[in-house]
This record gives C-alpha cells, sequence and structure tokens, in this order.
C-alpha cells in the first residue's frame, strides 16, 4: 500500500495484517490557515474542503476512519463496522478488518497500539490533560485496559508507537502541570526543564514513554523527542494550534486488512 511520501508510516515490528500511518499538512483542498490536509471538521474550515479531504485520506487508507469527538478525557470506545463519527472518546479500539482507529492532532501526541499477533488495533489522543489523568486513570491505561480486554494480549506483547506533538524545547506550562504529574509518579519531575519565572518546559512523549512502561508496556516506537517530531517548529510539515492559534488538524490512523 503506496501513501504520499510526506507521511509518516510507524517504524515498528507490526504484523502484516496492521497498517498504520499519520498524515501531515499536505496533500488537500482546504484553504489557507488550514492548508491544504486539514482533516479537522470542528476548526473553522470549509465544511466542503474537510469532507474533500477526509474522503481521500479514507481512498489512500483503503479503510474506514472513525473520526472521534476529543475532548481531552480517559473513555476509550470499542469501534465496529457501524460506528458513527463523532462519538465522544479520547482513546478506541477496534477488531473489525478496514476499520481505522483514528486521532487527530495539531500538538497533543497521537499514540498507536496493537500486538505481536495483530489481533487488535488502538489509539489514544495524549495531551497532557488525558495523559495525566485524574482519579488513577489516564488515557494511556484506559486503552491498555479495552485493548488487552478485546485482544487478549498481555502487557509484554502491546506495541506502542508515538507520534508528533509538540516538542519538549517548544511546550511551556505552569508549575500546576509539572505538579500534577509528580503527585502521580515523582519520577516525572525529571522530564521538566526550568523557563524562565514560574514556567517549564514539558517533555511530552518522555511522559508518554514513562507512563506506558509504568503499565508494563516496554515495545515502544516512535517519537523520542527529537526536533523533527515536533509539530511546533515543523512549520512547513504539521499543523500545530499553539504557534497558528487557528490551525488544521492532521491525523494518526492504524486498522487491520
Amino acid at each position: 500500500m503506496a501513501f504520499p511520501a510526506d507521511w509518516l508510516t510507524p517504524d515498528w515490528p507490526a504484523p502484516d495484517r496492521v497498517r498504520a500511518v499519520c498524515t501531515t499538512r499536505f496533500g488537500g483542498e482546504s484553504l489557507p490557515p488550514f492548508d491544504s490536509l486539514n482533516l479537522g471538521d470542528h476548526v473553522g474550515d470549509a465544511a466542503a474542503a474537510v469532507a474533500a479531504n477526509r474522503a481521500r485520506f479514507a481512498r489512500a487508507l483503503q479503510a474506514r476512519p472513525v473520526f472521534l469527538k476529543q475532548v481531552h478525557g480517559q473513555h476509550t470506545a470499542a469501534l465496529n463496522t457501524d460506528t458513527a463519527d463523532g462519538i465522544e472518546a479520547d482513546g478506541c479500539v477496534s477488531m473489525a478488518p478496514r476499520v481505522a482507529c483514528t486521532i487527530m492532532v495539531a500538538d497533543c501526541l497521537p499514540v498507536l497500539f496493537t500486538c505481536k499477533q495483530g489481533r487488535a488495533v488502538g489509539a489514544a489522543h495524549a495531551g497532557w490533560r488525558g495523559l495525566a489523568g485524574e482519579g488513577g486513570r489516564d488515557i494511556l491505561s484506559s486503552v491498555r485496559v479495552r485493548f488487552r480486554a478485546v485482544s487478549g494480549a498481555s502487557d509484554e506483547q502491546m506495541l506502542a508507537w508515538l507520534g508528533p506533538c509538540i516538542g519538549p524545547d517548544a511546550f511551556e506550562v505552569g508549575p500546576e502541570v509539572k505538579a500534577v504529574f509528580e503527585a502521580r509518579d515523582p519520577a516525572a519531575g525529571a522530564l521538566f526543564k526550568p523557563h524562565g519565572p514560574g514556567k517549564w518546559l514539558a517533555d511530552l512523549p518522555g511522559l508518554a514513554r514513562q507512563r506506558l512502561r509504568a503499565l508494563g508496556i516496554t515495545n515502544v516506537y516512535g517519537n523520542d523527542g527529537g526536533s523533527g517530531w515536533c509539530t511546533v517548529t515543523s512549520v512547513s510539515r504539521f499543523f500545530s494550534h499553539r504557534r497558528d492559534r487557528i490551525s488544521g488538524r492532521f491525523a494518526a490512523s492504524i486498522w487491520l486488512t
């Protein structure tokens, strides 16, 4: 299956029946400031352009991407052949062939999941709120629980891929964000760097890797915090809400053939 050369395909040991891809901002019909492959229908772009972009995306996948209504929460939905777009969730899993678990982002971290047996796929929208969670529950642990329930896979058999997101040299946060992560795991403090009075730079992919390790998921690939993965600084390649304020959305999808 050939995708546009600019799209990202995970370099990971997933089984052959598992397909995954992450788009960039190029190859669609949206006009500035949403140029051009904007897949978000909630950002002010022309509805006809978004519909055309989503149709183009689905043709490239040869599968049906299910677009969630993402709310920075911890709910994970199970997708099947008749699941409609717009279900409120920030994570999803599926065992249905050609139903693509799809996460839209423009600085938050998309995380894709499968297992060594290729029984199921899953995806998570991991902004800092979903990643930090509340009440002992976060979006990665939510997807893990639902994924293990449908697939029967163990943590050791699970694979995770981290897509592009705001990088550790661009993600400025206040002390309250650092405190939320440290309250759950004091070691998280090492992933925040001082950045002026009362400000910190947070390593979002590093925090996700730390959380996945704590869950027992050690087969983790993709975003290592390098500059090439940063949505803010890769102006020509990725949408970034923090950089542009008015921005489109790119997407990461995973599905079974």
